[in-house]
């Protein structure tokens, strides 16, 4: 978890100025300061139970997300009047690129923070009915015991998602769950479609 937000902290320097929410440091500041409290807090596995804990992950993931939601339509917006980006095939790609793998970890941590109650609650025991289903989870023979979904397996399911563009072996139970996948997809379909065109154009 902590190594996706410090790439999601990379790409996010990455971006270019016009597709970034604020200044170019302020981002990643308070990305960075948001994790390092998270772990000080709980230097383990992120398993303990704590109000302060779980607001602070929660607050993470808000501003993961507002910083890719911000860059995706931005860039949406300049595909489709113009702008810095969509001068270059290099620099669309680059752009697209980067737009669509902060959103893929984005989603991923926000799947991973909210699925069951946070990583926290499903260190210590998994709902009976749970948000997301993992093939473990359907066919226990397949995991040892006891087995929980770490952070890999939501990153995962955030990037076949993203590609897929829809569930593949991990099935959305939950309302929010199914809402989350669906505005994923949306989102990954724009930014693909819209960026893999303009980019053929300008090749052309």
């Amino acid at each position: 978890m902590a190594g996706a937000v410090l790439a999601a902290v990379v790409l996010t320097v990455l971006l270019p100025d016009d597709l970034r929410l604020g200044p170019v440091w302020l981002l990643p500041a308070v990305e960075a300061t948001l994790l390092g409290t998270i772990i000080l807090g709980d230097p383990g596995r992120i398993d303990r139970r704590s109000r302060t804990l779980r607001v602070m992950s929660i607050a993470l993931v808000g501003v993961l997300a507002a910083g890719a939601l911000t860059a995706t339509g931005e860039l949406i917006h300049q595909l489709i009047v113009g702008g810095s980006v969509t001068r270059s095939a290099k620099a669309l790609l680059g752009a697209g690129a980067t737009v669509w793998s902060a959103n893929a970890i984005a989603f991923g941590l926000l799947y991973w923070e909210v699925d069951g109650g946070g990583s926290a609650a499903r260190a210590h025991r998994l709902r009976e009915h749970p948000d997301f289903a993992f093939p473990q989870q359907l066919n226990p023979e397949l995991a040892p015991s006891g087995w929980r979904p770490s952070f890999v397996d939501y990153l995962y399911l955030s990037f076949t998602n993203c590609t897929a563009l829809s569930p593949t072996d991990t099935m959305p139970l939950a309302p929010w769950a199914k809402l989350a996948m669906t505005l994923q997809s949306l989102i990954s379909l724009s930014i693909l479609g819209l960026v893999v065109a303009n980019a053929a154009n300008l090749f052309k």
